[in-house]
């Protein structure tokens, strides 16, 4: 692990937390600028980044070495290596921080994310927090989310997180040995999402606790069904990951033929209104989770 930067070093006896943000990438650049800045505004001072580079060239050079960043920052290079998953359990096995967060390359937060997370994980005494993605005005997008705040179980697993906002203690991540490798975007296998509900899910197992609250929140831009209607979009692969994750789990025949009905139905209503995009999407969504589910791949 190479440090790029390091001029604020972190002082151990601050008595503040220190959190570790690692970012698995591959084939970004602008957005991880994105990223930095939102990070530059946070009111928690206290944590460093580290960057899991998985791209083939050093095009991450020239970002590190355009603008100084007043944060430690980090950087492991595994151009030899692919998969989301793979490159977080890299990163945060080299963490220093007690807590831990897995921004995407994409992403970006309020100045206010870490500080709220912190409380969130204080006041509820739980080993892992998570929010929603929102747009920039704080409404949900990119799927559906409780709209009250709650404790995590595997009825309400699907609805109460996505993998850039939760906020793990690092004896969590070290309980459950951190991400499946084999289950996310850029995995070896078909199970190309999902990857934050089985982490939740496998801590659950051991008994620990896992609380959701609404008011915790990132932005991310808004998903586009008409760029993924085509099958192989994110609605095959994505569709797989989660029909995986509720066979993995246990999860019986009435709760796969749930999360399967759910995008058919929205085929069937898009193509009677002339969506054909969004016919196309949903369709192949309901394909992958049956997929997964089964675990037969239909091609």
């Amino acid at each position: 692990m190479v440090p790029l930067q390091a001029d604020n070093a972190i002082d151990p006896n601050n008595g503040k937390t220190l959190v570790s943000l690692v970012v698995s990438t591959c084939g970004r650049t602008t957005t991880l600028e994105d990223l930095f800045k939102s990070l530059d505004l946070q009111t928690h001072k206290n944590f460093e980044v580290i960057i899991v580079d998985q791209n083939d060239d050093d095009r991450l050079d020239s970002l590190f070495k355009r603008s100084k960043w007043p944060f430690p920052l980090w950087h492991i290079h595994t151009p030899a290596e692919r998969g989301l998953s793979r490159g977080r359990n890299v990163g945060w096995k080299k963490a220093q921080g007690s807590v831990v967060l897995f921004p995407d390359d994409d992403c970006w937060y309020p100045s206010w994310f870490i500080s709220h997370a912190l409380d969130l994980l204080a006041a509820t005494g739980s080993d892992l927090v998570s929010g929603r993605a929102a747009d920039q005005d704080g409404n949900s997008i990119n799927g559906r989310y409780e709209t009250k705040a709650q404790a995590i179980d595997r009825a309400n697993v699907w609805t109460t997180g996505i993998e850039w906002t939760i906020v793990f203690k690092r004896s969590t991540l070290v309980a459950v040995d951190g991400f499946d490798p084999e289950i996310g975007i850029g995995a070896s296998t078909p199970w190309q999402s999902c990857e934050g509900q089985d982490i939740v899910l496998r801590a659950l197992a051991r008994g620990l606790k896992a609380y959701f609250d609404p008011s915790l929140y990132g932005y991310h831009a808004k998903f586009a069904v008409e760029k993924e209607a085509n099958s192989t979009g994110k609605g095959r692969r994505y569709g797989r990951g989660l029909g995986y994750v509720l066979r993995r789990h246990g999860y019986g025949l009435w709760s796969a033929l749930n999360w399967i009905a759910r995008p058919a139905v929205k085929s069937a209503l898009s193509l009677a209104e002339g969506k054909l995009s969004a016919f196309q999407y949903y369709r192949n969504t309901a394909i992958g989770r049956f997929e997964g589910w089964s675990g037969r791949l239909l091609g």
